[in-house]
């Protein structure tokens, strides 16, 4: 009996629940935060994709690692900078509701 986790098409569906889950928040969350939580999730599906493309079909296996790698410092990166973004809405407008930012001009 071939195990599950042995298949590329599990980790593809994985990959696509996270990249649809994170679509679905990001439309449907009310706040800065919901949001940056939403935007990792579609990060970590493409993650997934990348990895499990790594391991069934790259002849080298550390390209899809390498990249992999990239998107985890682009997911860094902008937690930081979404992070800063949210303090400074939150200290002009004492809100991190988007509806009530209104105006992002200093």
């Amino acid at each position: 009996m071939m195990m599950l986790s042995n298949n590329l098409n599990t980790y593809l569906i994985l990959g696509v629940f996270l990249l649809v889950a994170g679509i679905y928040g990001l439309i449907q969350h009310k706040s800065f935060i919901g949001m940056l939580v939403s935007t990792e999730l579609v990060l970590n599906g493409a993650g997934v994709n990348f990895m499990a493309f790594n391991r069934f079909l790259a002849p080298d296996p550390a390209v899809g690692q390498v990249i992999t790698l990239f998107i985890m410092g682009i997911a860094a990166a902008e937690a930081a900078i979404v992070v800063s973004f949210i303090l400074a809405v939150f200290r002009r407008y004492q809100s991190i509701d988007p509806n009530e930012v209104k105006e992002l001009h200093g």
